[in-house]
């Protein structure tokens, strides 16, 4: 199998060579769609082969599902990738051994993330299960503001040996920054209840189903306390401490800090309309 590669950048010139080298293990059809960069971002992903495209960026469904109506892809498989994921030589062996006609779908890829210089290998997200191969005309991605899944149309899904790496180069400030903005879209997801196009939460689907009815299960808990509860959970009943100084301070932020300041924003909606209602 030789599946077109397509990664979505913006200022990402600090890891998109990266992705682009190992990326050019499996495929020789590489496209990056880049929302505006400042930096030399563009001038590397054609350096290093890639055919560049820009597009103005909305959020990262709609990127997404723009880019596979869009590139002028010509292979029957596709390999979606960000600007800070690298495959690693089992996950490259994996893909390649595929046939161009094999059992399933798509396939779903393990990915760790690393944070400031540490493969988080604990805390239940490690690794978290991403629909990111599948055949042309089969994927699509969820139009979600925040948390957005690839889901197939048709036919079924399969995992394969090896992972993906999710490099979180940024600085704190760059992180907290995005995360702050990605809080407003999951407040603007919870309120708006919609279930079209989207990934069906099913505890015994595939990991992505799983992972989504877990989150329906969180997101029905009271506000305030179940970043609590979830902190708990992921840092000592998933060993989360084992992470180091690296994993303390993801834990925090990402589990308790971030979906702390979502239910913070859901009150501070919530309350404000109950004030302008009296």
């Amino acid at each position: 199998m030789r599946p077109s590669v397509i990664v979505l950048a913006f200022n990402s010139e600090g890891t998109l060579g990266a992705t682009l080298r190992r990326a050019r293990l499996v495929s020789d059809e590489l496209f990056v769609v880049d929302s505006g960069s400042t930096d030399g971002t563009a001038k590397l992903a054609r350096s290093l082969g890639a055919t560049v495209v820009e597009h103005p960026f909305e959020h990262y469904g709609a990127q997404r599902n723009w880019a596979i109506d869009n590139l002028p892809i010509t292979r029957l498989w596709q390999l979606h990738l960000d600007a800070d994921e690298v495959i690693d030589d089992k996950l490259v062996a994996a893909i390649l051994a595929l046939p161009e006609d094999p059992e399933h779908s798509g396939y779903f890829l393990a990915r760790y993330v690393r944070f400031l210089g540490r493969v988080l290998r604990h805390g239940g997200m490690s690794p978290t299960w991403h629909l990111r191969l599948f055949r042309t005309g089969e994927g699509r991605c969820e139009e979600r503001i925040y948390d957005q899944h690839y889901i197939l149309e048709s036919g079924t899904s399969g995992e394969l040996a090896g992972i993906m790496v999710d490099d979180i180069g940024m600085s704190l400030t760059e992180w907290t920054a995005r995360h702050n903005r990605w809080a407003d879209g999951e407040v603007a997801e919870q309120d708006a209840k919609q279930t079209g196009g989207r990934l069906q939460p099913d505890a015994r689907g595939n990991p992505a189903q799983r992972k989504r009815f877990l989150r329906e299960k969180y997101n029905k808990l009271p506000l305030f306390i179940r970043p609590f509860g979830l902190l708990v959970y992921r840092y000592f009943f998933r060993l989360g401490f084992l992470d180091g100084t690296e994993g303390f301070i993801f834990w925090i932020l990402q589990t308790f800090w971030f979906r702390f300041l979502v239910d913070a924003k859901i009150w501070e909606k919530h309350h404000v309309a109950r004030l302008g209602g009296q």
